[in-house]
């Protein structure tokens, strides 16, 4: 119950500021804040509760019937990898909210019932057990954010929100057809063998027998969906327009959770259910993964705007991590998911700081700045710090996804390793190069003279994210203990059905 009161608790909470329209709107915001506290709080003892040494690998969970005629249940379950995906989300959001107070400044009702329902939508995908569920959530996710680009975000947000929401359709609908194909062979299946159950379920579709040729179908379809919600080269072009258009908030939930959904599908779909042809892949999407990591790196070095340039760096960080899952071994595997971790709070920490620097000067533009931190301080300690965590300075949390990622692809392919290095030398030169234009030298321009120094409200979101990232770099012991099994569970499974 624990877990369904997770998921559902941000539903919950959009519905009653739907339903309340006494409600202020300056008190909506603070509604929508109790409510990601309180999710936050609910979900703590999920850490404590998940026990890896248990042999259990699924735990938690919750099954119910749900239209049985179809197939489908509501089953809820989470692995190692799974509960630090549904922690990531429950810590993010209350900082999202904190961090809109000034940036939303209309529609209050409309947006923070958008953000609450996103919320839900994508801790259910990262919890759901049924196939059929797992897609619905994912589907579900692209309307609040295709609506919080498209009402909030900046000038060109109507192209950006269409090209995020003709993108996300393009790589979803084959997905679809995969998810019925594989229930009507489960089905087929399930009349020549009784002891087979016909369902969406997971465990049941673990019995399936596939050909290599349905598998690669199957592998092209899902992967597809992955591919462009990573979002992998060359599928990434939708990202920077809609980064840079979206509102700060928008940016946070898209760079800090929903582009995790695309390496959390390959590892808990892709790999398990069609490693034939993931065999027969792993070099393409080698190459794919690579030419993402150092050609974003190579855009972003020439980037003129602060937040496309940080979009781009997640791009390539992005890019990193598919490598990480690919090399299909358990140190790459396990620098896979937990380089999702530290981007999500780096690069969310990072497009946090932009939009601080964007409500005063209105501009994010390199040329109007430099010196910036004589006026801001404080601010720059946070982006500097932050900065170091992105670009995998040891001691914070990117160094050690990061080094376990080129650790596992170095046993499979030292080439490939080699070029993808040259991408995070290249992620170093971009970020720190943008600290030095913003920061150091004298201030040139007047505008900038007058900037005020981020308050304690501005320091409550990024001190947090800031400590995880520190937490991260210097224990990591206990996020990789949690995942242990789980990154097992998917390279054993993987090497036995290859016969390796």
């Amino acid at each position: 119950m624990v877990l369904s009161l997770v998921i559902f608790l941000p539903l919950f909470g959009a519905l009653f500021i739907l339903a309340a329209p006494s409600l202020e709107e300056k008190r909506i915001k603070w509604v929508a804040l109790a409510v990601t506290i309180l999710d936050f709080l609910v979900s703590l003892p999920l850490w404590f509760r998940y026990d890896g040494d248990s042999g259990v690998l699924f735990q938690l969970g919750q099954s119910a019937e749900w239209i049985p005629s179809l197939g489908i249940r509501y089953e809820v379950a989470l692995d190692g990898i799974s509960l630090l995906l549904v922690l990531l989300v429950t810590f993010i959001m209350p900082l999202v909210v904190v961090g809109s107070v000034k940036t939303i400044t209309r529609r209050h009702r409309e947006f923070y019932t958008l953000l609450l329902a996103l919320q839900t939508f994508m801790l259910g995908a990262f919890a759901a057990r049924d196939l059929f569920l797992f897609y619905m959530f994912w589907e579900l996710m692209v309307v609040p954010m295709f609506l919080i680009i498209g009402i909030w975000g900046g000038k060109p947000r109507i192209y950006a929100a269409l090209k995020f929401f003709i993108y996300t359709l393009f790589g979803s609908l084959p997905m679809l057809v995969a998810v019925l194909y594989l229930y009507t062979k489960l089905k087929a299946q399930a009349a020549a063998d009784p002891s087979i159950e016909a369902a969406y379920s997971l465990d049941a579709l673990s019995s399936l027998t596939l050909t290599l040729k349905e598998q690669w179908l199957c592998f092209i379809a899902f992967g597809l969906s992955f591919a462009v919600k990573v979002p992998m080269f060359p599928f990434h072009t939708w990202l920077p327009d809609a980064h840079t258009e979206a509102p700060t908030p928008g940016s946070v939930v898209l760079a800090g959770v929903l582009l995790k959904m695309g390496g959390y599908g390959f590892l808990r779909f892709a790999i398990p259910f069609f490693p034939l042809a993931v065999q027969q892949a792993v070099p393409a999407l080698y190459f794919f993964a690579v030419v993402g990591i150092v050609y974003a790196a190579l855009v972003a070095l020439v980037q003129t705007d602060v937040k496309r340039l940080v979009a781009y760096s997640s791009v390539s960080h992005m890019g990193l991590i598919v490598l990480g899952i690919f090399a299909l071994n358990p140190d790459g595997v396990r620098g896979g998911v937990y380089q999702m971790l530290a981007h999500g709070l780096t690069t969310g920490g990072l497009f946090l700081l932009v939009g601080m620097l964007y409500e005063r000067r209105h501009t994010r533009e390199f040329s109007e700045f430099g010196g910036v931190a004589h006026r801001m301080p404080v601010y720059a300690f946070f982006f500097l710090a932050i900065t170091l965590g992105s670009i995998g300075m040891p001691g914070l949390n990117g160094f050690v996804g990061e080094f376990l990622i080129f650790l596992g692809t170095f046993r499979e392919s030292p080439v490939t390793a080699f070029i993808a290095v040259t991408g995070v030398i290249l992620g170093a030169w971009y970020m720190l190069t943008t600290v030095k234009k913003i920061f150091f030298g004298e201030i040139r321009n007047d505008a900038n003279r007058s900037l005020v120094d981020i308050d304690r409200r501005e320091i409550a979101v990024l001190a947090p994210l800031l400590l995880m990232i520190i937490i991260m770099g210097v224990m990591p012991a206990p996020f990789l203990n949690k995942m242990e099994a789980s990154v097992q569970a998917v390279v054993q499974g993987y090497m036995t059905a290859v016969g390796r």
